[in-house]
């Protein structure tokens, strides 16, 4: 049963590998036995890669502006350089902002819809095009969603936005993509105590007590609880599971 969940071998691309989930869900492919590339926004990333050689993974990082359509390729090519190849694309990378919708500046809704949705989209057609080059073509993308991919949220109309569309492209890439061998699944997280979140989590917040009441698991997640759920995803464990967007919140959906 092990062997079903074996990422050995495996060479993976994690977007926003740096902090947060996507830091928790690049560590969790490395536990498994996967090399890694991660993607940051800042020569900080480098210092992370750092970090996971030095625990005994194989990580490199590498510094990209996702909103940058010829820094992205740049970057995705110099990952599967480094890698020789590619088995796994992780698109973890998000921002957020928050204004009241009747206020909410366009530039910003554009910002967030850029590194949200189009990125990972364009990253999507990359890492597709590279998993059909193998003789045998297969590969596994896996795109963050949220649970803002089911309800609007308050005053984050873009980031809900961008969330919706990220579920609806991973099913209309699954229908393309399934029969080359090619497995395309979301994560929706819950609410997870991380940087994005830290205007909720005040506890003096009333939406902090109101969402953590609804909560069934009586907590916020963690990115140590992304990790089961992407290796599964990575692995071959999944093979015939396509166009899922799984929800990992600790049971707000169904309350």
């Amino acid at each position: 049963m092990n062997s079903l969940f074996d990422l050995t071998g495996k060479k993976a691309i994690v977007t926003g590998g740096t902090r947060g989930l996507g830091h928790g869900m690049a560590e969790g492919l490395m536990e498994a036995g996967a090399a890694v590339v991660i993607f940051g926004t800042s020569k900080k990333v480098i210092e992370v890669a750092a970090q996971f050689e030095a625990k005994g993974y194989w990580c490199k990082g590498i510094a990209v502006d996702l909103a940058d359509d010829r820094a992205r390729q740049e970057a995705f090519d110099q990952a599967v350089a480094l890698l020789g190849g590619l088995d796994i694309l992780v698109n973890a990378a998000g921002i957020q902002r928050r204004h009241p919708s009747p206020e909410f500046p366009l530039q910003d809704w554009k910002d967030v819809l850029n590194v949200n949705l189009t990125a990972p989209f364009d990253l999507c057609q990359m890492a597709a095009k590279e998993f059909l080059k193998k003789e045998q073509p297969c590969g596994k993308i896996v795109n963050i969603a949220s649970m803002l991919s089911f309800f609007g949220g308050m005053t984050v109309p873009a980031y809900a936005a961008s969330k919706g569309g990220v579920a609806q492209m991973t099913k209309a890439l699954c229908n393309e993509l399934a029969s080359k061998g090619i497995q395309v699944n979301a994560i929706a997280p819950g609410y997870m105590d991380t940087d994005m979140n830290v205007a909720l989590t005040d506890v003096s917040n009333p939406r902090y007590r109101e969402i953590t009441d609804r909560i069934p698991a009586h907590r916020w997640g963690t990115p140590e609880d992304m990790k089961g759920t992407v290796v599964f995803l990575a692995s071959r464990a999944s093979d015939y599971l396509n166009g899922a967007v799984i929800p990992v919140d600790g049971g707000y959906l169904v309350k």
